[in-house]
């Protein structure tokens, strides 16, 4: 479930008496919130109101840093500004690099985007909350690649107007440190605490800004995907790594803060400047650590596949996918693998033992048209640097991190009686990238239908487009406001469009989107790499699996 990741859920049970101010009319729109009333800012070229730096938390600094986020403490009268984006968290990755020095340990934001020329008739609307994604360490919700715009205009074309959100969490070590200090103090999972938290003030406040707190939809991308998984299981699709694992890297930070000698050394780190503490979590020292979340007995009880396959989840639509050839993104995948000795080295060294190693060697030949991606034929070049055996690498990796997790949720929704979309994202956004594919992250633009925009493609990558690119982006928008408004993506005004079928786990099918398919899609039986992807679903609730 690393790539994209929807359902509808109506999140915590609570009263609301939060007041919507319907700003059509008005050149400044402003909602009232429970804490006090704020104002945003009206586009009449787009005819929507946008409010963002809005906070939900209480600022994680100073003795709140490392610690569970609070809710807001304060009222006010008059009006506060909501016209301007708030910080991005600490973050080390591209996200943060490419957007500037934006960057505040005051981060704890979302931002709420509206339709404004909506007749009163239409009521409340539901919400679409998007969650980042960055791998847990970079990432931010001002990252105009989810420019809601765009996505929204779609939606007031459709006749299903709704209201898009995007936010802020804690990343890295700011959100997800752990080792034995973190565990005794319960304060664990600190981003996926953000997010939930995030949830309960649009549960509470979202009716003031025109949306339906019973209508919230909350979705995402990569480890984005992976939250919305999370908040949906409070649990981990794989095995954690325990505080004891964890405390060397932890006790790194504290000597490097020199915190070594107090008495309570979270705390110290608590008192540490921020622009410090950031250089330590951007140091050698973590070179070969990558923030995760983790099973704290708190909020993540066990590992997810044992939930999901024991019943205990929310029992809410689902839509799930992946792109064609995730396996090959530079992230996860590990190049110039050129022998069998090679790769059995690399799936040893992610944690795998001899006997699994062995069965993945079996499960996963080195023939490259059982590899991915297939439009790759045969193998690279030497000159690539990908490795001989690129192709068996790409699907290893794929189905470990992404496609068994996708195809065990699917099964598990389906066979409960809960309605569950699966699909593939099946298009070569760039033609030059033939030997790597249809990879991780290809199908944002798509998502938010941006596929023309700068934000989301360069010069290069524009030419590369078809003419089918747009009507492609149309259609998927169309879909997932469909899901937001029924939880069914199949009731759009889109014609001559192919049927999404619900997963069914006696006959599964993904919903295949292609630009070269005549109706821009198709419907593929859902049985590749069979007999691996059912070795790791079994290997997901063991101690085998690769932390």
């Amino acid at each position: 479930m690393r790539s994209f990741l929807t359902f509808g859920i109506g999140v915590f049970a609570i009263t609301v008496s939060a007041q919507f101010q319907n700003s059509t009319n008005t050149t400044v729109p402003t909602a009232t919130t429970l804490n006090g009333t704020y104002y945003g800012v009206h586009h009449s070229n787009w005819h929507q109101d946008f409010f963002e730096g809005i906070p939900y938390a209480q600022p994680p600094t100073e003795s709140l840093r490392f610690r569970d986020p609070q809710s807001l403490n304060t009222s006010w009268t008059g009006q506060r500004n909501a016209a301007v984006l708030g910080f991005m968290c600490y973050g080390y990755g591209a996200t943060q690099m490419v957007l500037g020095q934006f960057i505040s340990e005051n981060c704890l934001t979302l931002n709420v985007y509206r339709p404004s020329n909506v007749s009163s008739s239409k009521g409340l609307l539901p919400v679409a909350v998007y969650i980042h994604g960055g791998l847990f360490e970079h990432g931010t919700g001002r990252d105009p690649r989810y420019n809601m715009t765009s996505l929204l205009q779609v939606g007031v074309q459709n006749g299903q107007e709704f209201i898009g959100v995007t936010l802020n969490y804690r990343l890295s070590y700011w959100g997800f440190l752990y080792g034995n200090e973190v565990a005794n103090e319960g304060v664990a999972n600190l981003g996926l605490k953000d997010q939930r938290l995030a949830l309960q003030f649009l549960k509470e406040n979202i009716e003031a800004f025109g949306g339906d707190p019973e209508r919230i939809t909350i979705w995402g991308q990569e480890a984005g995907a992976f939250s919305a998984g999370l908040q949906l299981l409070a649990a981990l699709m794989w095995p954690s790594v325990t505080a004891d694992e964890w405390q060397p890297l932890y006790d790194q930070f504290v000597n490097a803060t020199n915190c070594s000698t107090s008495t309570n050394t979270l705390d110290c780190l608590r008192s540490v400047d921020a622009d410090i503490l950031s250089s330590v979590f951007d140091s050698d020292i973590t070179t070969d650590d990558h923030p995760n979340p983790v099973v704290d007995g708190d909020f993540s009880q066990d590992v997810g596949s044992k939930e999901m396959q024991a019943g205990h989840f929310v029992r809410v639509p689902l839509i799930l996918g992946t792109t064609r050839d995730e396996g090959t993104w530079q992230q996860y995948v590990v190049k110039n693998i050129n022998t069998t000795d090679e790769f059995l080295n690399m799936v040893r060294d992610d944690g795998l033992n001899e006997d699994a190693a062995n069965e993945i060697a079996r499960l996963y030949p080195d023939e490259p048209d059982q590899g991915i991606p297939a439009t790759l034929e045969g193998r690279p070049g030497n000159e690539t640097g990908l490795g001989y055996q690129w192709k068996r690498t790409s699907a290893y990796t794929g189905d470990m991190i992404m496609q068994a997790g996708r195809r065990l949720a699917s099964q598990v929704w389906a066979g409960n009686d809960v309605a569950v979309y699966s699909y593939v994202y099946d298009v070569l956004f760039h033609a030059h990238w033939w030997q790597t594919g249809s990879q991780e992250q290809d199908d944002i633009a798509f998502l938010f239908h941006n596929v023309t925009l700068s934000e989301a493609l360069s010069p290069s990558d524009q030419a590369d487009q078809k003419d089918t690119f747009e009507p492609l982006s149309y259609l998927m928008c169309s879909m997932w406001i469909s899901f937001f408004h029924t939880l069914d993506p199949n009731n759009h005004p889109v014609n001559g469009t192919n049927v999404w079928p619900k997963y069914n786990a006696s006959s599964p099918e993904n919903f295949v989107f292609d630009v070269n398919a005549t109706e821009l899609s198709r419907s593929e039986t859902d049985d590749f790499r069979s007999e691996a992807m059912s070795y790791w679903i079994d290997l997901f609730s063991t101690n085998e699996y690769p932390k």
